[in-house]
């Protein structure tokens, strides 16, 4: 229910809205911050985000838990879906989702309301490619003629006699 809410309330916000800053500073400036917004937004949330990957790979590259390093980018993610959506709210929230102490309280809000029951990292390990009997080597062959050229042929390689 409260999703439908959401949906049915967040356009007529923006339509008021348009229609009050519209009305105020006329139809050309108000699609002009629309567009600026956007813009902008789109740059932010290519630097942040890229950091956000950063950190994100660091993380897992020194086995922490990439628990906030992950909302993060998930909170950057929602900005740019909101900085994308034309309207002065959704503007509102998405340039406050780039402020990363808000991203902060949002993340630790989430966070104590949702119970983590296990969170396992597997460590990764290099497999030895030597087989287990050291007297087999692997390799690939191809039989090549006298003069130097391949051939295919079902011919003996002149290694062995019949």
């Amino acid at each position: 229910m409260w999703l439908f809410l959401l949906f049915v309330t967040i356009p007529i916000v923006e339509i008021a809205l348009f229609i009050r800053v519209g009305g105020f500073i006329g139809l050309w400036p108000t699609l002009a911050i629309v567009v600026m917004t956007a813009f902008l937004g789109t740059v932010l949330v290519r630097a942040q985000g890229l950091a956000a990957i950063g950190q994100i790979k660091s993380n897992l590259n020194e086995f922490r838990d990439p628990t906030e390093s992950l909302a993060h980018g998930a909170f950057i993610l929602a900005s740019g879906l909101l900085l994308l959506t034309p309207g002065f709210f959704t503007d509102a929230v998405g340039f406050a989702l780039l402020v990363p102490p808000v991203r902060l309280a949002l993340f630790h809000w989430l966070k104590a309301r949702v119970k983590v029951a296990t969170f396992e990292q597997a460590h990764a390990r290099q497999q030895s490619r030597r087989p287990a009997n050291r007297d087999i080597i692997d390799g690939e062959f191809e039989e090549v003629a006298d003069d130097g050229r391949s051939d295919k042929a079902d011919t003996p390689s002149g290694w062995t006699r019949h």
